[in-house]
């Protein structure tokens, strides 16, 4: 069994809602998963980051780039690239915004460029689209990937309460992320098993 690590910010909470989904499909893929709220790490949340097989790390996009709180946290965890505690582990990231874009590339690259300083492994979203957008037709609410990312996680938030205004197919997308987390961890942690 893998241990996942969700390391995110939530301004609003619709980060954390796509956390929540992301470990849903990690958990259903059978990894433990724990999610840590960067903003209130504690030193119990650090040392389930290093315990960790894979930490997924997530922050919205505010102004092109990670959130202030979640730039603390990659600034406060300093000491354990010094210590390279992480080299080696599994990562991945995503992030929100309000707007279909919202320049959640740059994120995912703040994010992947973080990942490559602690000398872990990257990897990517995992997720085709499995719509693609014909004449005046834009892709439906169930789409899988509709946003088109294949760095990392990418969803996008109406602006309203978390719990109302994600599209099936960007929550759909987040526990497929998970899963596939999960699935690369545990062949991680575990080659003598997938060999046979």
């Amino acid at each position: 069994m893998s241990k996942i690590a969700i390391a995110y910010h939530s301004g609003y909470g619709h980060t954390a809602r796509i956390a929540e989904h992301i470990a849903i499909g990690a958990r259903n893929s059978g990894a433990t998963v724990q999610l840590i709220n960067v903003e209130t790490i504690t030193d119990e949340g650090w040392k389930t980051l290093d315990e960790a097989d894979a930490i997924i790390f997530g922050a919205p996009t505010y102004m092109g780039s990670a959130s202030a709180q979640f730039k603390i946290f990659q600034d406060q965890s300093s000491a354990r690239y010094m210590k390279q505690t992480w080299k080696g582990k599994l990562a991945a990231g995503f992030s929100n915004s309000g707007s279909p874009s919202g320049d959640k590339l740059s994120t995912l690259l703040q994010i992947f460029l973080f990942s490559q300083q602690h000398g872990m492994f990257w990897q990517g979203l995992g997720v085709s689209p499995s719509e693609f957008p014909t004449g005046n037709d834009f892709v439906s609410k169930e789409a899988l990937n509709r946003v088109g990312s294949f760095a990392g996680l990418m969803t996008q938030a109406n602006n309203d309460a978390p719990e109302k205004t994600f599209t099936p197919g960007d929550l759909k997308t987040a526990e497929l992320f998970g899963a596939n987390i999960a699935a690369t961890s545990f062949a991680r942690a575990t080659p003598e098993l997938v060999a046979k």
